[in-house]
């Protein structure tokens, strides 16, 4: 029998009153930071989250870090709402593969699907130029931290455009191009914002949407630890840096994923790269302190760090700011070369997929 399409805007019926209430939510990466406050937010918005990651008790991932994905559900359903932790390793198709047959065959629906997997991946953390990069876990770290988000988009996907709705998040850094450290990690973050917006091309004609979010400064549980404070005296931190006062919690960004999954025209933003900050001036979500955190609005203070790096962070930016300015022109160049009106959709055949080859041919060529 054929499932009938629901828009993922129609509220589903609920006696609860929340605005996701009978939604489902998978939060690939739902162990601690940016992945564990979405899956809280999600949560206190009435959907059933699928919390997976590596971390279990009694088996905790290479991080060696003590948070788990069952700590995650715990939290959630403390605070009245649905959560189902399931280990999954992102980097395992099989695994992932699993977990949605696991998801459709219990509920028939996945209307959230959030990657946050390895978002502070310890074997990103260096810093430098690339010519002095250490790349001995180079092939490691793109497997980790973008090949499992293509994964997971891979099994996830389908379920919604069955379904004809749904909102994919990649969860990245900056809501400009440039992001990182050193060249793997710089790659990472610039290709989830790039995933995102070719899987909304893919995606738009079924009903689903796909976005990438930054946080702003995030109070991670990692971020808290370098600091030396915790969540309740996180504002000593000021004295390391002052900008840690503009700093948010996990459950900001994910108030904002909590918004979008709830907003009627959320199909207008597929595409785009979107920020914690800027959603919260929108949907006047506030931080659970009642903050409203403007990470885009701060007047950054630099002065803590060396004079090359910021003059490098002047001169990327200045850099970037050319290279967007030319690619809008070929881009709106190349739009105009495009058929206004479709052609109806027949089966792909050796001749089309070469004319697909040689347009992507001509495009390299501009």
């Amino acid at each position: 029998m054929t499932k009938k399409r629901r828009s993922l805007t129609r509220p589903t019926t609920s006696s609860s009153g929340l605005p996701l209430d009978g939604h489902v939510a998978v939060v690939a990466g739902a162990t601690r930071g940016a992945g564990r406050g979405i899956a809280r937010a999600l949560g206190e918005a009435g959907a059933i989250v699928y919390c997976t990651g590596r971390s279990v008790r009694g088996k905790l991932s290479p991080y060696r870090r003590p948070e788990t994905i069952e700590e995650t559900a715990d939290m959630i359903t403390a605070a009245g709402g649905t959560a189902i932790p399931v280990r999954v390793d992102h980097t395992v198709e099989t695994e992932v593969r699993g977990l949605f047959r696991r998801v459709d065959r219990e509920h028939g629906r996945l209307d959230v699907l959030v990657c946050s997997i390895a978002g502070e991946e310890p074997m990103m953390g260096q810093w430098g130029p690339c010519w002095k990069t250490e790349l001995k876990n180079a092939d490691a770290i793109f497997r980790q931290s973008l090949v499992s988000h293509i994964i997971t988009a891979k099994y996830g996907a389908p379920i919604m455009i069955r379904e004809g709705r749904g909102l994919i998040v990649e969860v990245t850094e900056s809501d400009i191009l440039g992001a990182g450290g050193n060249p793997m990690s710089q790659a990472v973050k610039l290709g989830l914002k790039g995933l995102a917006l070719n899987m909304a091309a893919e995606l738009r004609p079924h009903g689903v949407a796909a976005v990438a979010i930054t946080p702003g400064f995030l109070r991670s549980e990692s971020m808290l630890q370098s600091i030396g404070v915790t969540e309740a005296t996180w504002r000593d931190g000021a004295r390391e840096d002052r900008n840690f006062l503009e700093s948010e919690s996990p459950l900001f960004v994910g108030r904002a994923v909590a918004a979008l999954a709830q907003d009627p025209k959320v199909l207008d933003r597929t595409g785009q790269l979107l920020s914690s900050w800027q959603l919260s001036r929108e949907y006047k979500f506030t931080d659970y302190d009642g903050r409203r955190p403007d990470w885009g609005r701060l007047a950054i203070d630099f002065s803590a760090l060396p004079a090359p790096m910021v003059e490098t962070f002047r001169t990327g930016t200045r850099l970037q700011l050319d290279w967007l300015t030319l690619v809008a022109e070929r881009t709106r160049e190349f739009l105009a070369k495009i058929p206004q009106t479709s052609t109806p959709r027949r089966k792909r055949s050796a001749r089309t997929t070469k004319a697909a080859s040689r347009a992507r041919a001509g495009r390299r060529s501009t």
